[in-house]
């Protein structure tokens, strides 16, 4: 996928270099707390730790920290032209000063309103932004979820509008559309008006009488009488005006990703990775504040880190299984007595632990993003 990249072959081999290294910067008392998650200074981490080269840990889920980055566009990315106009005045001394700024009418508008648009959704932005990896803080590598779930899901609703409704938008329309000054009052006036004038061909006189009686009920209704034009003809003839009932698409929903983790660290190095990787997602989902915020102390919060999560086999982008869009970090939960009662080694670690963790993509999956490279060649998002 897109500002991944993967990890080096011989990362394995890194992770036992890094962590001698962090043992003797250990001793000399120079790991900064920036670095150390629960003494362990790697930026890869991996659970389990082959014990050999020989030993495979088969198809694992990876987990990229990344900083995020805000847009910072100017009317986040949006720009409006030949709608407004600045109005200056000349003053006492005889010099123009800007007064105000207003909308132009269309009977002096020399070119139509256009409006332009640079916007790129967050996924876009901070992937590009971090080509270079500049943003990356980490990655874990962990064993496959047992529980693997692909849910995509969009909003459809019911839409009535009638005949009525529609000429009464027909009607505003076209007034707006001459862009005069009042023009939104003029509508309001036309479509009151509609009802006195009202004439339907091959509709019974009975009929065209019950419509105008609806559309003066409705302006009854919108002064707080319990009056609908639907119920004033259904009483007056026994029929409804079609509503010419729909379902229209409204939304797009953005996906989740509930993932279970059990760790059984093995060793004294897994327990420490184990720890690592607990307090480095803590720490990552977690907002900025203070020093990590411009010195504006209780003044503003930052945004949390997100992630980049993929599947992969043997190293490289899994072959079957979905890809991810950016995702935050919404929920973590950790069960140190997934044992059912509290054991630990020696040290401390407890045998078996329990990590929930659920993401959360911040953009939703359009129809073009299954035909870029970042689809994959699984089954795409």
């Amino acid at each position: 996928m897109s500002g991944i990249g993967n990890l080096p072959s011989n990362y394995k081999q890194q992770e036992l270099e890094a962590r001698v290294a962090a043992q003797r910067k250990k001793k000399r008392g120079k790991i900064t707390a920036r670095q150390n998650f629960g003494g362990y200074e790697d930026r890869y981490m991996s659970y389990p730790i082959a014990r050999s080269n020989q030993e495979k840990t088969g198809d694992t889920l990876r987990i990229k920290c990344i900083q995020y980055v805000p847009s910072n566009n100017k009317n986040f990315g949006v720009e409006v032209e030949n709608a407004l106009e600045d109005v200056y005045k000349v003053g006492k001394d005889g010099k123009e000063k800007f007064d105000r700024t207003q909308f132009i009418p269309k009977s002096r508008r020399t070119k139509p309103i256009s409006i332009t648009t640079t916007f790129t959704d967050a996924n876009t932005r901070i992937s590009k932004a971090n080509q270079q990896n500049q943003f990356t803080k980490f990655h874990i590598e962990l064993p496959i979820p047992q529980e693997i779930n692909d849910s995509q899901s969009v909003t459809w609703g019911d839409d009535r509008v009638n005949a009525i409704e529609l000429a009464g938008v027909a009607l505003a329309g076209r007034i707006i559309e001459k862009g005069a000054l009042g023009a939104i009052n003029d509508a309001r006036n036309a479509i009151q008006a509609l009802g006195a004038g009202v004439d339907i061909p091959g509709v019974n006189k009975e009929t065209q009488n019950a419509i105008r009686a609806s559309l003066a009920g409705a302006a009854v209704g919108a002064l707080g009488g319990n009056v609908t034009p639907t119920s004033l003809i259904s009483r007056a003839t026994g029929q409804i005006l079609n509503n010419n009932l729909e379902l229209l698409f409204n939304n797009v929903n953005l996906r989740s990703f509930p993932y279970s983790i059990t760790f059984s660290p093995r060793s004294e190095a897994e327990a420490k990775v184990v720890k690592a990787i607990i307090k480095a997602l803590k720490m990552a989902m977690a907002p900025k504040a203070g020093e990590f915020n411009d010195g504006a102390q209780g003044l503003f919060i930052k945004s949390p880190d997100i992630f980049q999560l993929q599947f992969l086999r043997d190293g490289q982008p899994h072959p079957f299984l979905h890809n991810f869009k950016l995702c935050a970090l919404t929920g973590m939960n950790v069960n140190y007595t997934n044992a059912g009662t509290y054991a630990s080694y020696s040290d401390g670690t407890p045998v078996n632990i329990k990590m929930d963790v659920t993401f959360k993509e911040i953009n939703p999956v359009y129809h073009e993003d299954y035909m870029q490279p970042e689809a994959g060649d699984g089954v795409g998002f």
